[in-house]
Formats: C-alpha cells, sequence, structure tokens
C-alpha cells in the first residue's frame, strides 16, 4: 500500500513537470524564431523642420533676461546652439 501511495502522489507532479517542461520548449522555439529574423530597420527620425537657431538664441535671450539663466548657463546654451 504504501508504494501504491507514492505513485498516486507524484502523478500530480510528473503532469505539472510535463506541461511545464512543453511550455518551456514552445517558448524557446518560440525565442529562436523572433531571433531568426532579419533585424528590421528603425524608422528614420523626424527630421522635420524645428525651431531656427534665431528662435533659439532669441528665447534663450527671453530666459536669461528674466532671470531663468545665470551668465555661464545662458553662454554654454549659446554656444551650443552655435556650435551645433
Amino acid at each position: 500500500m504504501i508504494g501504491r501511495r507514492a505513485v498516486v502522489r507524484r502523478r500530480p507532479l510528473l503532469r505539472t513537470a510535463a506541461i511545464g517542461g512543453a511550455g518551456y520548449m514552445a517558448g524557446r522555439a518560440a525565442g529562436r524564431r523572433y531571433e531568426d529574423q532579419a533585424p528590421q530597420e528603425a524608422p528614420p527620425a523626424d527630421t522635420g523642420p524645428g525651431p531656427s537657431a534665431v528662435d533659439q538664441l532669441s528665447q534663450l535671450s527671453t530666459l536669461h533676461q528674466q532671470g531663468a539663466l545665470t551668465d555661464d548657463e545662458f553662454a554654454a546654451a549659446k554656444a551650443q546652439i552655435l556650435g551645433g
């Protein structure tokens, strides 16, 4: 009777292991299919017309006059806009 009881207890464990193993293998196969696909190129960045350098400098000047930017911050931002 002890031997039969051990077999009965193992069946749910074996069933769970079989289901889990099948799920693992299916996931692995899906991952391989995904890796085998040719990498897709990212869409080009939107390089549409943005604010011009003059507009940006005007905005920086306004912020500097209002006290939102220090002299050093204004100079660094100005150099970045003019330097590209």
